[in-house]
């Protein structure tokens, strides 16, 4: 497939950007880090290096109370100047462009000092905001102007104002959160007088050579959001106070809504950014799970945006735009949509990576290096850590061979792509095939390797991953118990009643699998693309009738799911509510019958009838292979699920391998 739209370039200003494909914002966690500055230069040069037409950095704050918390960044003042300096030197030094994203994060900033234009508390915040004062309204506008003036002074190619997703800017516009009776409230040119009078200010900051985007909220998502009217009204006011370039915003932090995990459909929002579009003059980018080029290309022809917008697209590939540009665009490490490498850690206070791509935010430490003495390496198992182990052994000059005893790579990995919502965790091993053959690595699929077929290696990486634990109960071997791993790889038939032993990602993956296939997305979770009400929200319709009824058990006394990913957990947990699957936590287990599990709860016994149990109570390290590998006298290396079984963790295993393929 061609791409002329998204290949074509576009000039804002002074600057050519030379595609229409953007990196948006994304905090990535290391900013206040010692070496925080050196690890953004290199990740962004990276990026650029890899032909992105445009960047935009992670939120930065005007003032110390607009920040994301105690350690977030500001830019207030010149001594900030310099560490920024670094970043738009190694970014123009690639041939990129990078604009610097200025973020007051209002009552979302996770300090007590936080302040709001009224008194609010958000549903995700411990703190109520202090309500500004019109001397406070009035300074934070001088402080953006001051911010852009200190980002031109770093050598930004332009700014992006932040007034979507809940945070200040956008809490002015909102009647949900704007109480306010003076002129900074009440109707609406109240309400957008903030946003405003901010644009006016950055504009002047920038002079008339560089950018000023403005990353819009394009639906709220949320009881009393914007409405249709009122979302186009703004976007034509920034229009009209300089603004270049309309970014994409989607939903506010605290909706109840997802908007981009993978149970979002590929492009499910940009609806909402064409309406604007056909309202304003102005480049207008597209956001939120736009994650392939065919994709990308297919609404720029629809006319339903200028540019697109992508943040983990480009974390799980870096090189996204060039391979596209060159004709390569079937070789793309897909984005997965799963947040367990980015989202996550970032909203539990840690830093930004990828699970498909272990090298993202890590540049300046996973470098690669030719080895000095080739070895014969023999990489036995084909899931996430023997991939990445073997992939960049092979690349760094080893003679790798992987051995792999199923028909194709991936081991446990491959049990997602049955979980609704999850197909396109396929795509990775796919991907993975085809570097390790570009790499030169010799692949044997298709069955279990003995000591005998690993003579004459010098080392051996035992990547043999796990096998799922035995259930220790009477009655567990009654013909109605199976494994998960039978059940999703569709091995063993599943009755109408089912118990599932395990309330963790497995017994959630099962439960979801089991429902079959997902609910039309808009109905289940009340969107209405007709925007006929303020935040683009309906009722949602009333669930379909579950084609089973599904019971989850843990022995765990805490709340099931309670370990599920931080910004993915609420949404399984929701579906499933939502179908009427039944979740019970402290149980004990007594036995299994014909009528199915015996259990205690609350200290009387009860019955969960079933026609099949499905155990998901852990994992167990499969190192078959060890007593003999050792044997041999050669080094052995354990990594992933053969060295540590507590969970399922594509995560570490990804990084697992790979650091141990750069160290061989």
């Amino acid at each position: 497939m061609s791409f002329p739209r998204l290949l074509s370039p576009l000039h804002i200003r002074s600057i050519r950007l030379p595609n229409r494909m953007i990196m948006g914002s994304m905090h990535l966690g290391f900013e206040s880090a010692a070496d925080g500055f050196a690890r953004l230069a290199a990740f962004y040069a990276e990026r650029a290096r890899g032909g992105i037409g445009l960047m935009v950095t992670g939120g930065v704050a005007p003032t110390p109370e607009g920040s994301f918390g105690p350690d977030g960044t500001v830019l207030a003042d010149e001594h900030g100047v310099a560490d920024h300096r670094m970043i738009t030197q190694a970014v123009h030094a690639e041939g990129g462009r990078i604009l610097m994203q200025i973020l007051h994060c209002g009552r979302y900033s996770k300090h007590r000092e936080l302040v709001a234009p009224s008194a609010v508390k958000a549903p995700i915040s411990p703190f109520t905001p202090r309500e500004m004062s019109e001397a406070d309204i009035l300074a934070t506008i001088e402080a953006y102007g001051r911010t852009a003036r200190l980002a031109v002074a770093a050598g930004y190619d332009g700014v992006e104002v932040m007034a979507s997703e809940g945070y200040l800017i956008n809490e002015f516009m909102a009647p949900r959160t704007n109480k306010r009776t003076d002129g900074w409230g009440g109707d609406l040119a109240g309400r957008l007088r903030f946003l405003r009078e901010i644009t006016r200010k950055v504009r002047a900051a920038l002079g008339d050579k560089l950018i000023l985007s403005v990353r819009l909220s394009m639906v709220d998502l949320v009881e009393d959001g914007l409405t249709a009217e009122e979302v186009v009204a703004a976007a034509r006011a920034v229009e009209a106070e300089g603004c270049d370039l309309l970014n994409s915003g989607i939903g506010w932090h605290e909706a109840r809504i997802p908007t981009i995990a993978h149970t979002v459909p590929q492009g499910a929002w940009t609806w909402a950014t064409a309406r604007v579009k056909a309202a304003v003059g102005i480049p207008v980018a597209a956001s939120n799970r736009i994650k392939s080029p065919d994709m990308a290309e297919a609404l720029l022809a629809r006319g339903e945006a200028d540019l697109v917008s992508m943040a983990r697209p480009l974390l799980a590939d870096p090189d996204f735009a060039v391979k596209v540009g060159d004709g390569r665009a079937e070789v793309i490490n897909a984005c997965i949509g799963c947040n367990q490498g980015c989202l996550d850690p970032i909203f539990s206070g840690g830093s930004a990576t990828c699970l498909v791509n272990p090298r993202a935010g890590r540049e300046s430490r996973f470098r690669s290096s030719p080895t000095k003495a080739s070895k014969r390496i023999a990489v036995i198992g084909g899931g996430p850590a023997g991939m990445s182990c073997a992939l960049e052994a092979g690349r760094r000059g080893h003679a790798v061979t992987l051995f792999e005893a199923g028909p194709e790579l991936g081991g446990q990995f491959l049990l997602a792509r049955r979980v609704p919502g999850k197909e396109e965790y396929q795509a990775t091993p796919r991907h993975y095939a085809f570097e390790l053959a570009a790499a030169g690595v010799e692949l044997r699929l298709g069955r279990e390797v003995g000591v005998e077929d690993l003579d004459g290696f010098d080392q051996y990486v035992l990547a043999t991953g796990i096998t799922p634990r035995a259930l220790n109960l009477p009655g567990a071997d009654h013909p109605m118990v199976v494994g998960y791993d039978e059940v999703l790889s569709g091995r063993k038939a599943v009755g109408e009643r089912v118990a599932i032993l395990g309330c963790g990602g497995i017994g959630f993956d099962v439960a979801l699998a089991l429902l079959g296939e997902t609910e039309p997305f808009d109905a289940a979770w009340g969107i209405d693309r007709s925007f006929a009400h303020p935040g683009g929200l309906r009722p949602a319709a009333p669930p379909p009738s579950p084609p089973r009824r599904i019971v989850m058990m843990q022995r765990k006394p805490d709340r099931p799911g309670a370990g599920l990913g931080k910004t993915t957990g609420w949404i399984h947990k929701a579906v499933l509510q939502r179908r009427g699957v039944e979740m019970l936590s402290g149980v004990t287990y007594l036995l299994i019958d014909d009528k199915g599990v015996h259990l205690s709860l609350n200290n009387a016994r009860h019955v969960v009838e079933a026609d099949t149990v499905v155990v998901c109570i852990g994992q167990e390290s499969r190192r078959i292979l060890l007593p003999d590998l050792a044997a041999l006298g050669k080094p052995v290396h354990l990594i992933g699920g053969a060295r540590e079984s507590a969970r399922l963790d594509a995560l570490a295993a990804f990084e697992e391998g790979t650091r141990l393929g750069l160290a061989l």
